[in-house]
């Protein structure tokens, strides 16, 4: 009888093993984030490469239509945002008087409060004599900063290079996936391809939820902006739907940068405050609505796992790890419902249930499920399950 490891052993192997990966993580990251972009967007655009192909049209063929199509898609979106920052520039002039008009307000404000005439406490000539000595100092930092625009360069043509490859060796690939992780018995085959077909529709649901999502809240954002007056509105309204596939901090940045140039150069101060008081009750239906109906339970994860996987990210992988930890986390927790000894992980990840839900009758709990919520995340056991079990 082997004698069990004591427990500082198994914390230090499982503590030696967490830093090694993180560390791995963050060395590669050159290879693994155009890696895992590419596996996201490959399972995305499967079913359509799937179509094209029960349509008659070559494998080849229907995986270069895909991929051109989605690229395309991703141009315009990119020259939209090109054309819209063209015009934003000709209004560097006007944000420049009025940051001069608030720099002289600013000195009046302090001119009376101390009881004497003060010159010049601060200047634009100063601020920009200042800029030029910070990127003086910091010429191996803005190096450093050209060489990561570089590698990213790189990696976003590396993209479609291996999401041409993935959609190219599905098959081959899902077909080694069964060999390693389901051997050769049919009852694992079969386990492991409902879990390879879950976890292809979490990434599928996960993406095209958190794509619709943002389109409704750039045209919500951007109609809010136009009725206030908002130059640009099309511009602030989709760059401010776009951060918000990053959790908690992507709208607050989104909301900031309307408020900051409406206070710029909009002559009330009562614009700032509706735009800030617009964006909260659009951020309450997105938050309340929109995102649990279309995103839905199929990966849910509670706030405190995705307030953790969001910062883990950014320590691993700055803005990359931000988005991609969050599907990342949704695909484990599907792994870990599935197998048994990792179902407690996999409920600490899902949704927190409320006193009520715990008391949810059969017709309540049909009509959750109707309306995307799913008993498995919280854990609460289905009567009628139970029931069904003890009578058969």
């Amino acid at each position: 009888m082997m004698r069990e490891n004591p427990w500082y052993i198994k914390y230090t192997l499982v503590l030696a093993g967490v830093i090694l990966t993180i560390y791995a993580m963050i060395e590669a990251r050159t290879v693994l984030l155009p890696l895992l972009f590419a596996i996201f967007f490959s399972v995305l655009l499967a079913p359509v490469c799937n179509r094209l192909e029960r349509l008659k049209i070559p494998g080849l063929l229907a995986i270069l239509i895909t991929i051109s199509a989605g690229l395309l898609l991703l141009g315009g979106l990119g020259f939209l945002f090109y054309t819209q920052i063209v015009v934003f520039a000709d209004d560097v002039t006007l944000i420049q008087e009025r940051v001069e008009e608030l720099i002289e307000g600013f000195e009046s404000f302090i001119a009376r409060w101390l009881g004497s005439d003060t010159t010049s406490l601060i200047s634009l000539d100063e601020l920009e004599a200042s800029l030029i000595e910070i990127v003086r100092n910091n010429t191996d930092a803005f190096t450093r900063g050209l060489a990561g625009a570089a590698s990213f360069l790189t990696a976003a043509f590396l993209v479609p290079v291996y999401m041409f490859l993935m959609l190219w060796f599905r098959d081959f690939l899902e077909e080694f996936l069964m060999r390693v992780f389901a051997g050769g018995a049919d009852e694992d085959r079969e386990m492991m391809g409902k879990l390879v077909l879950r976890i292809k529709l979490v990434v599928q649901h996960y993406i095209t939820g958190i794509l619709t999502v943002i389109l409704i809240l750039a045209v919500l954002n951007s109609i809010t902006l136009m009725v206030i007056g908002v130059n640009h509105a099309i511009f602030f309204g989709t760059f401010a739907a776009m951060l918000n596939v990053i959790p908690f901090i992507g709208p607050i940045i989104g909301s900031l940068l309307p408020i900051v140039y409406s206070i710029l150069t909009m002559d009330s101060l009562i614009y700032p405050v509706v735009i800030l008081a617009s964006f909260y009750v659009i951020q309450i239906f997105e938050a309340n609505l929109f995102t649990p109906v279309i995103v839905g339970s199929r990966v849910s994860l509670n706030a405190l796992i995705t307030l953790l996987l969001l910062f883990i990210g950014a320590q691993v992988w700055g803005l990359a790890g931000m988005i991609l930890f969050i599907p990342i986390g949704a695909v484990l927790k599907v792994v870990f419902d599935e197998v048994e000894s990792l179902k407690p992980y996999g409920f600490l990840m899902g949704r927190v249930p409320d006193k009520s839900e715990w008391k949810k009758g059969p017709l309540a709990r049909r009509i959750s499920r109707i309306s995307g919520s799913n008993d498995a995340d919280t854990g609460i056991p289905d009567q009628e399950e139970e029931k069904g079990q003890d009578g058969g």
